[in-house]
């Protein structure tokens, strides 16, 4: 029986256990997105017992950034600091992936200083965004795989790429922010083509050996919207062109709808879409009990849990869980 305290393989990285810590923003990096004491340490105190941390979305380009403090992946310059933040990390024999995302249409001018841009010009946000051209897709497709070299120049052990709570590659998906007519809009076909491009690109530039994980937005609660059944077709093409793993999470809906509720209200989603796929699914939303997250795992639900508020709660969650497990 297959426990969360029990070791999986995703691509050539070997986790010890099967928590990770999922991606948020504290909002610690400076005003240019570099890395920080302060980042830094929020990690390395939650580095023990957890089988691998994930940072909050690091923004490819200044356009992409969402919110104040976010930690960027834009610029050369930011290598040094992603590198300390790392080795820091890997101190505690604990491995670190980072999240690469454009916000898109829910970026804002007050934060990035200038109009925000997304698939169609419909406002999902704060305001109404400028609709990207094809030669801007083509080039934000580049963004990315420039991202995740840094991120590999960085020693990162894994790279996620943000598809989910309505940013940029999420809204491409989605019929309620995509109302293009191009190649890009739509069919399901053509709406989850930028996407693909983005994960062809990054999987050629960090080899077929790399760990390389998507957060998806599976659903978006919303009529007219992205529905479990469009992910599973997704899903499937996401791990035809080299995802290894699957981070299962909201749509235009976010990261914590208002209509879920309980401990683990992604798992649903997460475990229609494993029984979709091969390849490793992660689930999550509220968890905060151990017993919780060890039956998800035995019952054959997802193979991996992401956990956030309670790691934020408790830096040494991860820890006592699986201490708290021994002998169960």
């Amino acid at each position: 029986m297959v426990r969360l305290s029990d070791s999986i393989k995703i691509n050539s990285l070997e986790l010890k256990n099967r928590i990770l810590m999922a991606p948020m923003c504290m909002g610690y990096a400076d005003e240019k997105g570099y890395v920080t004491e302060r980042l830094t340490k929020h990690f390395v105190e939650r580095a023990e017992g957890i089988g691998i941390i994930l940072t909050g979305h690091a923004y490819i380009e200044p356009a992409g950034k969402f919110n104040k403090g976010q930690m960027g992946i834009y610029s050369d310059e930011h290598i040094d600091g992603l590198k300390k933040l790392v080795e820091s990390v890997h101190d505690k024999n604990t491995p670190i992936g980072i999240q690469i995302s454009h916000a898109g249409g829910v970026a804002s001018s007050s934060i990035m200083g200038q109009t925000p841009v997304a698939p169609s010009a419909i406002n999902s946000g704060k305001e109404t965004p400028r609709e990207l051209e094809e030669s801007q897709i083509e080039r934000l497709v580049e963004k990315f795989g420039q991202a995740a070299d840094r991120a590999l120049t960085a020693g990162f052990d894994l790279i996620e790429i943000h598809g989910a709570h309505g940013f940029l590659l999420n809204q491409f998906v989605s019929p309620l922010t995509n109302k293009r007519r191009d190649k890009y809009g739509g069919s399901l076909e053509n709406r989850i083509r930028f996407p693909l491009e983005v994960v062809a690109r990054v999987r050629e530039v960090v080899g077929k050996s790399f760990p390389l994980e998507y957060r998806l937005g599976s659903d978006d609660l919303t009529p007219g919207g992205v529905t479990i059944e469009d992910s599973k077709v997704f899903a499937k093409e996401l791990v035809r062109m080299g995802v290894d793993a699957l981070n299962i999470s909201g749509g235009l809906c976010g990261g914590q709808p208002s209509s879920l509720a309980g401990e683990g209200f992604f798992i649903p989603q997460a475990e229609a879409i494993k029984k979709a796929v091969k390849a490793i699914v992660i689930g999550g939303g509220g968890i905060i009990t151990p017993e919780f997250a060890d039956k998800v795992i035995k019952e054959k639900r997802v193979d991996m849990v992401f956990v956030g508020r309670a790691l934020l709660k408790d830096a040494r969650w991860a820890a006592k869980a699986i201490n708290k497990l021994k002998g169960k």
